[in-house]
């Protein structure tokens, strides 16, 4: 066995939450005040009000990266006409399990079945079939962050796996097939941004052919690891190709007057991109948000002691006031009926990343204590040097839970010869195992068998070359394989 399949079982259990993993989440989302998913109908959800704004603030960092790459933001219709859904069968084929339909209006039914998105290359298609005509009109760079709905049969997980989630999703037109294989790199590039943005490590895989998206050339993935060994798919990219655009004829006239299908490519962020950070940064405390999506970055808490309350209270509330007219994100919680130990239990739950108590000793000293969420150490701070202080802290902060991230993905992928390993690690739920492999579909049907696990294939962040042989079938390898048991 390799050295790293070693290390396996210390790795798995450093945490004693990652025991737990699902139980931990599910205490998170209720107990935090993120998601609700107690819903009436399975596999939906209700944000509350505080995890709509870690929501808001996760797609402001989307929207940002997307916008400055030339993307325009859009809102297509949710429903979707079966005749246009007809029109791309492969497409269809790929998502008819998973449609919900809408049969009557009123008290009338409907001539035409209308799916609710499960996706939009079919609502887009008939549109720019409409909007472009010459090459002049390309590149179309669109994208809109929406609801889709798919009826998942699997066993639904909250935000994991539900039946309506968020979904951003970008959907671009070329002339060529150059510029359109150009803007899937751009697209991996900004996904690379936006995780590295929210303190998310990854891996970037291609995925085999047999699990690509319906009607894609092929399918570029990001996968997260969880505490308990899983991946999660928080990310894909796909080059479409001219599929699409012929089965909607989406043509432009050429330079040189002739015609031709534009090329294009679609990627997605699901709500999976918000349940990423809480997973990522997760511990038996609950969670840590990095302090650009926390809704609240500062929680100021008094300590207060006998006949100080008052003084405290009012101390408190003017540190909160100078910090946000300084930009901070802030509150304070002044509940008289909760003991300051059960308000840093709540915080800390939530993940709020700084904390701030202030008693009649800090007071006295003109100073502060704070209490920094990742690591739960505390440091003292004159009051006159605070916010340079609290900025500082931000960005050491949100520094040290990406590299925490990092570190700890990287200790969880596992490079191995032989099925047998491969085998031992997965039953685990190790983490992503690589293993030489010859390309062969057979071969890659076969692992999966074997170690009851997910091909999530080739590895596209990396370009160290394939060594040994193959390990289903011991023919020279061509490529590493990746390989886990995911969600």
């Amino acid at each position: 066995m390799s050295k790293a399949a070693k290390t396996c079982e210390k790795n798995v259990s450093r945490e004693k939450w990652s025991k737990h993993f699902g139980k931990w989440f599910r205490k998170v989302l209720i107990e935090g005040k993120i998601l609700d998913y107690r819903y009436p109908i399975k596999g939906l959800g209700v944000w509350l009000p505080y995890g709509f704004r870690i929501r808001e603030n996760v797609f402001r960092v989307i929207r940002s990266q997307l916008d400055s790459t030339g993307h325009s933001e859009a809102l297509f219709p949710l429903l979707i006409p079966e005749t246009s859904l007809q029109k791309e069968t492969e497409h269809v084929e790929g998502f008819e399990a998973q449609v919900f339909w809408v049969t009557q209006g009123g008290q009338k039914q409907l001539k035409t079945r209308l799916a609710l998105r499960p996706t939009s290359e079919t609502i887009i298609g008939p549109m720019e079939h409409l909007w472009i005509r010459s090459f002049t009109d390309l590149p179309l760079k669109l994208y809109q962050i929406v609801t889709v709905f798919r009826f998942e049969t699997k066993a639904t997980r909250p935000i994991l796996r539900m039946r309506e989630f968020d979904f951003k999703e970008a959907h671009t037109a070329h002339a060529t097939e150059d510029e359109a294989e150009t803007e899937v790199r751009e697209e991996i590039d900004n996904y690379r941004k936006i995780f590295n943005t929210l303190c998310v490590a990854y891996r970037v895989s291609r995925r085999p052919e047999w699990d690509k998206f319906a009607g894609a050339k092929y399918t570029t993935a990001f996968d997260m690891i969880c505490p308990d060994g899983r991946t999660l798919q928080i990310g894909t990219v796909h080059n479409l190709g001219q599929h699409f655009s012929k089965a909607f004829d989406v043509s432009y006239e050429t330079k040189d007057g002739g015609r031709e299908h534009v090329w294009q490519t679609c990627a997605g962020i699901s709500g999976r991109g918000i349940a990423s950070v809480l997973i990522m940064h997760g511990d038996d405390h609950g969670v840590t948000l990095p302090p650009r999506i926390a809704p609240t970055q500062i929680i100021v808490i008094p300590i207060p002691y006998k006949s100080k309350a008052e003084l405290v209270n009012k101390e408190c509330q003017k540190v909160a006031d100078e910090l946000k007219q300084k930009g901070f994100r802030v509150e304070v919680d002044l509940r008289e009926d909760v003991t300051p130990g059960s308000k840093y239990f709540d915080w800390e739950l939530r993940g709020v990343p700084i904390r701030v108590e202030i008693g009649p000793r800090e007071i006295e000293r003109n100073e502060v204590t704070v209490a920094r969420r990742d690591t739960l150490k505390k440091q003292i701070c004159k009051r006159n040097e605070l916010p340079e202080f609290l900025n500082t802290l931000a960005d050491t902060l949100t520094e040290d839970l990406r590299q925490r991230a990092w570190e700890w993905t990287k200790q969880h992928v596992y490079q191995v010869e032989s099925l047998q390993e491969a085998k031992e690690l997965l039953d685990k739920h190790a983490g992503i195992v690589e293993a030489p492999w010859c390309g062969k579909a057979t071969c890659g049907h076969k692992l999966e068998e074997v170690t009851n696990a997910r091909v999530l294939g080739t590895p596209e962040d990396t370009e160290e070359e394939a060594k040994g042989k193959c390990v289903i079938c011991g023919e020279k390898a061509q490529t590493m394989v990746r390989t886990a048991i995911a969600y």
